[in-house]
C-alpha cells in the first residue's frame, strides 16, 4: 500500500473509514490467513468473521509466543480469535450482540489487538437472527441506540456498525441517521433486503440516499454478484453508489487479489499463498479447507478438488498444493522456537502468601493423557498417605469471570497466582502446585509411571469409584459474594475432573 494511503487510512492514529476498500466479514472465511492475503493485495481494512459476543465473553486473551499472535481461546481451548501484529492497525473486530453490556465487555477484551469495532446489524441467518442478532437488530432501533452508544462511550477505539436496507427508503435513511448520532465513526450498508439473497440484484439507490443523508462514511457493499469482477470494477461500483468506501465479500472470498491494482493473479497461486499463511500461523485444517473449496467453486470436483476434500490436516492439504517443503520448514521454524521458549523459562519457585503456597502454573490440558489428571494424582496420594481428602475452594472474579482455586490438603494450603478460564482448570492447578511442592508425580506425559494411578484407571476404564462420585455430590455451592469476587466452595471433587 502507497505510503500516503495508509497515512490517510491511520487519520491522526486512528482507523479511518473514507475512501478505503474492506475485506467483509464472512463466516469461516475471514480468518486470520485471508485476512493477511487481502491486506497483501490492497486492501485497506479487513473485518474478522462475525463472532457471538457470549462466545467471546467466556475467552481468555492468550499471547502465543510460538506462533506470535495474540489468541482468544475458549473454555474448550478452541481458539475463537487470533491476530497478530501485522493487522493490528487494520483489523476490525466484528461482534453479533443483543446486549450493549456483553458487546462492551467483549469491546474491551479485544480493544487493545484491533483497530475498531463493528456489530452485525445485518446478517439474516437463524443462527444470528434467533438471538435478537444480526437483522433482528433492525426492528429494534432503541436496542440499536443502546449497544452503539456504549460502546462508543466505553472504548478507545472506532465503532462501526453493517447494516441491510429496510423496506422503504425512508425508514433505512430514517435508521442510519439515528446510528450517525451515536457517534459510530461509519455505518456499512449491504444493499439488500433482509430476505433477499446473494442472487438477488443490489440495490444501488438506498445506498446512495444513505450517503447523501449523512456525513460519516458510508461503506457500500453487496456488489460481487453484478459489480465487481476485478479491481478497476470497486471504483465503478463506489461511483454507482456515492459510497465513500467500498467492502467485499464473495469477490474476495473467490479471489482475493480482485484487491490488486496491478490485476487479479492466478487463482492457483492466490490458493498457495493463503495456504502458506494457514500453515504460517496453525489455522484449524477444516477451515483451510472450507476456504480453499470456496476458491475452487466450479473446480471443487476436479481432481485437486477432490484431493481437497478428502484431506484431514494442513500437512495433506499442502501436499495437494505441492507445499510439502515450506510445510516442514515451518514445522521446524516453530518447534525450535517452542524450545527456545521452554528452555529459557525459568523453573517457577514456590512463594508464600499469608498461610498459602503458590506458583505461576497454568494446567495445560494437552501435556496430560486422557483420563489422567493432577487431581486424580492427588486424591490417590492422600489416600495411600491416609490423609483426608483434599479440599478445594474456588473463587471468581466478576470483572471477567476468571477462576482460582485453593486446594487444603493435611491442613496446608496450595494456590496458582495465576487465573483460569473455568473451575475445573483452577482446581486442577492448585493441585499441581501441591504435587511440585511436595515432589510427588503429576501424572504428566513422559513422567514415569509411578503406581499411583492404577493401569485400569490411566487406560480410562473405570470412570470414578464410588467414593469419587460421592464426593462429586458433596458440591457446597456458592459461600462467600463480594463485590470483585465469587467464591465456590467444592468439598473433594470428582479427581478425574
Amino acid at each position: 500500500m502507497p505510503e500516503e494511503h495508509r497515512a490517510a487510512t491511520m487519520a491522526a492514529g486512528r482507523l479511518s473509514f473514507s475512501n478505503i476498500t474492506a475485506l467483509a466479514p464472512m463466516v469461516r472465511v475471514g480468518t486470520l490467513p485471508m485476512r493477511l492475503l487481502a491486506l497483501d493485495y490492497g486492501a485497506d481494512v479487513v473485518y474478522c468473521e462475525e463472532l457471538i459476543d457470549i462466545k467471546m465473553a467466556q475467552c481468555q486473551r492468550v499471547v502465543n509466543e510460538v506462533l506470535e499472535t495474540v489468541d482468544f481461546v475458549a473454555p474448550d481451548d478452541r481458539v475463537m480469535f487470533r491476530t497478530c501484529e501485522r493487522e493490528k492497525d487494520r483489523v476490525v473486530f466484528q461482534m453479533g450482540t443483543a446486549d450493549p453490556d456483553r458487546a462492551l465487555a467483549v469491546a474491551r477484551l479485544v480493544e487493545s489487538d484491533v483497530a475498531a469495532v463493528d456489530v452485525n446489524m445485518g446478517c439474516p441467518k437463524e443462527y444470528s437472527t434467533k438471538g435478537g442478532m444480526g437483522a433482528a437488530l433492525l426492528s429494534d432501533p432503541e436496542k440499536i441506540e443502546a449497544i452503539l452508544k456504549k460502546l462508543v462511550t466505553g472504548v478507545s477505539i472506532p465503532v462501526t456498525c453493517k447494516i441491510r436496507i429496510l423496506p422503504s427508503l425512508e425508514e433505512t435513511v430514517n435508521l442510519v441517521r439515528r446510528i450517525e448520532k451515536t457517534g459510530v465513526a461509519a455505518v456499512a450498508v449491504h444493499g439488500r433486503f433482509k430476505e433477499e439473497r446473494p442472487r438477488h440484484p443490489v440495490h444501488c439507490d438506498y445506498i446512495q440516499a444513505v450517503a447523501q443523508a449523512v456525513s460519516i462514511p458510508v461503506i457500500a457493499n453487496g456488489g460481487s454478484l453484478d459489480h465487481v469482477k476485478t479491481s478497476a470494477d470497486i471504483e465503478v461500483f463506489r461511483k454507482a453508489t456515492g459510497a465513500s468506501s467500498v467492502m467485499l465479500a464473495r469477490a474476495a472470498m473467490w479471489n482475493a487479489s480482485v484487491f490488486r491494482s496491478q490485476g487479479a493473479l492466478p487463482l492457483e497461486k492466490v490458493m498457495e499463498e493463503y495456504l502458506r499463511y494457514a500453515i504460517r500461523y496453525d489455522n484449524n485444517a477444516f477451515n483451510t479447507k472450507y476456504c480453499l473449496c470456496q476458491m475452487l467453486r466450479d473446480k471443487v470436483e476436479s481432481p485437486l478438488g477432490k484431493q481437497v476434500q478428502a484431506a484431514q490436516t494442513n500437512a495433506e492439504l499442502s501436499e495437494a498444493y505441492g507445499q510439502q517443503g515450506f510445510y516442514q520448514q515451518t514445522q521446524e521454524q516453530l518447534r525450535a522456537r517452542r524450545d527456545a521458549l521452554q528452555s529459557s523459562s525459568q523453573p517457577e519457585r514456590p512463594v508464600t502468601d499469608g498461610d498459602v503456597t503458590t506458583m505461576a502454573v497454568k494446567f495445560e490440558r494437552r501435556e496430560y493423557p486422557p483420563h489422567i489428571t493432577p487431581k486424580m494424582f492427588l486424591l490417590e496420594w492422600s489416600r495411600k498417605e491416609k490423609l483426608e481428602q483434599p479440599l478445594y475452594e474456588t473463587v471468581q472474579r466478576s470483572q471477567d469471570r476468571a477462576f482460582q482455586s485453593t486446594v487444603t490438603v493435611a491442613q496446608k494450603k496450595y494456590r496458582s497466582s495465576l487465573w483460569e478460564k473455568s473451575k475445573k482448570f483452577a482446581e486442577q492447578a492448585a493441585a499441581i502446585v501441591c504435587l511440585r511442592v511436595l515432589g510427588i508425580p503429576e501424572g504428566r506425559i513422559g513422567e514415569e509411571d509411578s503406581g499411583l494411578v492404577c493401569k485400569r484407571k490411566r487406560e480410562g476404564k473405570a470412570n470414578g469409584t464410588a467414593e469419587e462420585e460421592r464426593s462429586r455430590k458433596r458440591h457446597v455451592g456458592d459461600v462467600l459474594q463480594e463485590t470483585s469476587v465469587v467464591a465456590v466452595v467444592t468439598n473433594g471433587g470428582s479427581a478425574s475432573e
